[in-house]
């Protein structure tokens, strides 16, 4: 067999399975924002992201102001390799009144910061 004909299925089956390298960055896909009666906000996040284990998985999710700074994180504990998007939540999340509009950026284990940010309103 040629060296060719031998690393092509290598190559396959990197491209149908779930790679740790061609798993991406952690993706946004929606946002919900819940104020509660006391000022707090409560974010329902979906992320997406191709898990492959505890190698390469999103790990956490942040709430960011517009001058760049970090209101909140939800730090995901475990990877989320058949549940895909997923959905997690975070309460009693503090918005100073001036923020009237948040973005919502992912995290994975190896990429860091990347993917798809949604914007919202908060106010």
């Amino acid at each position: 067999m040629s060296p060719m004909k031998a690393f092509l299925p290598a190559v396959l089956f990197c491209f149908i399975s779930p790679c740790g390298a061609l798993a991406g960055e952690a993706d946004v896909v929606e946002v919900e924002i819940t104020e509660a009666s006391d000022g707090t906000f409560r974010f329902d996040a979906t992320l997406s992201h191709r898990d492959t284990g505890w190698n390469h998985y999103a790990d956490k999710w942040h709430i960011v102001a517009p001058d760049g700074s970090i209101l909140a994180t939800r730090t995901l504990l475990h990877p989320h390799v058949d549940e895909q998007p997923f959905t997690r939540s975070l309460s009693g999340v503090s918005i100073p009144e001036t923020v009237t509009e948040v973005s919502i950026r992912g995290h994975d284990s190896v990429h860091g910061y990347g993917g798809a940010v949604i914007r919202k309103k908060v106010r």
